[in-house]
């Protein structure tokens, strides 16, 4: 294919560019070049047979019925639950096709903003509103008002006007904490994330990299609006001290606390509680200051090419979704659908009494340098990436 043919499928992109260099193809000779091209593929044109023409020509004019069923979807949330959801989306709608693409939060926001001009994904499935807010003010958002909009908690829609993103659950810090190795090692046990900083805990505490992990900006972001900027620096500086990793993932800290590697791992309830129901040896603590807390968001990416599925993964989030989102999460858009668990009854309340009145603009504006401070100071204890 010479350079000529190469820019059709450039210029339309997708699936949509072998349609249009067919078509191109069997119109060439309207073109000031057709000559030359009708000579390089004349052998072509005579396989190409009138009915294939006629079914490239009805395919284009009708693309997303070339689309249906299938969708490309983003996201940054916990893989299990990830997996979970997109498998039952696909039990109740059979004719789509759900290919997922997950990277941790900081990974796929740079993926997503490198992709801005030729966007790839259909849809965006949960990630942090904090991150996502920036790409809402880039246009990547299309605009849809999802049914049952109107009956979920008005902090979880899109202030702006169309809409074009919903939260569906948010999440919280907490720490998670390893019994049976702190009393190995004599360590007390914390109320607050402020003895977290206690130099007794050195090499014993893990926790997400607010770079990489969603989980990791709301805890940071959360501290500064807890204490202040100066303050929080401060604690920061000395919690360092104590920090044995950070990783990229924040469910990991606790999956790091439930396996016995480190007796402390900042990370988020969802989490602690898997771990706690599997047996591990883990304390959740809801530090005495407040958590941090974000939302999960979802959206119809602009430029997609099945707009009708989109929207009706759109609408499943905010209809059956959100029950099943109640089974796993204890802070969801619509809280009546919360199940709580009855091995820890007082769980839910506990965690809502203790959520800071996080602003999520003031997060979304702050976080890029937030996060080049937090690096220039920290990154030198961060995992490598696999």
């Amino acid at each position: 294919m010479n350079f000529k043919h190469f820019y059709f499928f450039r210029a339309f992109p997708k699936r949509r560019g072998i349609i249009c260099y067919f078509l191109f193809i069997c119109n060439a000779q309207n073109h000031s070049y057709g000559d030359n091209l009708m000579k390089q593929t004349k052998k072509f044109r005579q396989f190409l047979s009138p009915y294939l023409v006629l079914t490239a020509v009805v395919l284009f004019c009708f693309n997303s019925s070339v689309l249906a069923g299938e969708l490309l979807v983003y996201s940054s949330t916990d893989a299990d639950n990830l997996k979970y959801y997109m498998e039952e989306f696909q039990k109740d709608n059979p004719d789509i096709k759900v290919n997922v693409v997950r990277e941790s939060t900081g990974t796929m926001a740079a993926k997503m903003m490198a992709e801005k001009d030729n966007p790839q994904a259909d849809f965006l499935f949960e990630m942090a509103a904090t991150v996502a807010l920036n790409m809402e003010a880039e246009g990547m958002f299309h605009e849809y008002t999802p049914i049952g909009m109107d009956k979920i908690d008005q902090r979880y829609v899109d202030k702006s006007a169309p809409v074009t993103w919903v939260g569906n659950y948010g999440w919280a810090g907490c720490i998670c904490w390893n019994r049976i190795e702190a009393e190995n090692h004599g360590l007390p046990k914390p109320k607050t994330w402020a003895e977290l900083a206690n130099p007794i805990y050195k090499g014993h505490i893990s926790m997400p990299n607010p770079a990489s992990s969603g989980t990791g900006f709301l805890d940071i972001s959360s501290w500064i609006q807890i204490w202040g900027e100066e303050k929080a620096w401060k604690y920061m500086d000395q919690l360092h001290k104590n920090i044995g990793v950070y990783t990229h993932s924040g469910s990991k800290p606790c999956k790091q606390a439930g396996s016995g590697e480190f007796a402390i791992g900042i990370s988020w309830p969802g989490r602690a509680i898997k771990i706690i129901k599997a047996g591990a040896p883990i304390d959740m603590i809801i530090p005495e200051e407040g958590i941090g807390w974000e939302m999960q968001v979802v959206a119809i990416m602009s430029g997609t090419d099945n707009l009708p599925d989109a929207k009706r993964l759109m609408n499943w989030t905010l209809g059956r979704g959100m029950n099943l989102f109640g089974e796993r999460q204890s802070i969801i858009a619509d809280p009546s659908k919360v199940t709580k668990d009855p091995e820890l009854p007082d769980f839910y309340d506990e965690v809502q009494a203790k959520l800071i009145n996080n602003d999520f603009v003031w997060a979304a504006a702050n976080k890029t340098r937030l996060v080049s401070e937090w690096k220039k100071r920290y990154d030198g204890k961060t995992e490598p990436k696999k």
